[in-house]
């Protein structure tokens, strides 16, 4: 185990290592912030990270993003897009994804264009093929190269390269837009991207580590991690989740039974 992680290591460094300069498309979790680290112990100052601001990124993910790439004095650029405006995105078809990845990997381009850098680069991993993935589409038709997928990395070695090199992100639960906990058909607005962000910082708040606000119409059906629901057995805890979630303007509140779990919501519904 320890020579094949090892192996895959020497081979992510190996490819860098083939290439004059890179944009890494950084999002703050634990994929983007190994590929960043290994990429600037290989290529120094001839890597930079782009960091895309959109109204499905929860301002703590964006506040993390930019702290990591100034906490390690990498060069950074942030763009400031409106992926609502993206035709056909609002309607939150099934290849949503794919209309953002494609638009915003478009701007990341350019971005890239500016500085005179050929290569770009994303943090899919092995383990993203196991899911349905439509994004991933878009970066193949860009161009956007993976070398943690490439690498043969998965999300179980990237959490322990990312904790041997002391990264802080080593056990950041994982994340996914916003845009996410809408079900397939529903439509994304403004507010209501806002009224799920408020309802999972009020949760995070409360200490819950790895949460998701699934939102349809006037509900919310709150999913946490499965070792986290015990907390909900709470009677001040309930109240106070169902005051602030009617506050913030939820008609009727739920929690899923279940527990949050990688990709339960893909299917012709939902996503992850």
């Amino acid at each position: 185990m320890e020579a094949d992680l090892n192996e895959k290591l020497g081979q992510l460094i190996y490819n860098l290592g083939s290439m004059s300069n890179l944009v890494v498309a950084f999002s703050g979790g634990v994929d983007s912030s190994l590929l960043l680290k290994v990429a600037q112990g290989v290529l120094n100052r001839n890597v930079i990270a782009v960091i895309v601001d959109s109204p499905t990124l929860p301002r703590r993910e964006l506040h993390d993003a930019v702290n990591f790439v100034k906490e390690m004095k990498v060069g950074y650029h942030v763009i400031e897009t409106d992926n609502l405006l993206i035709e056909g995105f609002a309607n939150n078809p099934v290849n949503r994804c794919y209309l953002c990845k494609r638009d915003l990997f478009g701007q990341i381009k350019r971005v890239a264009e500016d500085y005179n850098i050929e290569w770009i680069a994303d943090g899919s991993n092995s383990d993203d093929l196991g899911d349905d993935r439509p994004g991933m589409k878009a970066l193949k038709e860009l161009g956007v190269i993976s070398p943690l997928l490439e690498a043969d990395l998965t999300k179980a070695d990237i959490r322990e390269l990312a904790r041997r090199m002391q990264l802080k992100t080593w056990d950041k639960p994982a994340a996914a837009c916003l845009a996410s906990r809408f079900a397939y058909g529903h439509t994304i607005s403004r507010e209501k991207l806002q009224m799920v962000e408020s309802g999972e910082d009020y949760l995070l708040d409360l200490g819950f580590r790895q949460v998701r606000v699934r939102i349809q119409d006037d509900t919310a059906r709150i999913e946490v991690a499965p070792q986290e629901r015990a907390k909900f057995f709470n009677e001040q805890i309930i109240d106070g989740v169902h005051d602030k979630f009617k506050e913030i303007g939820f008609a009727h509140v739920s929690m899923d039974l279940a527990g949050y779990r990688t990709g339960s919501k893909n299917t012709a519904e939902a996503e992850k």
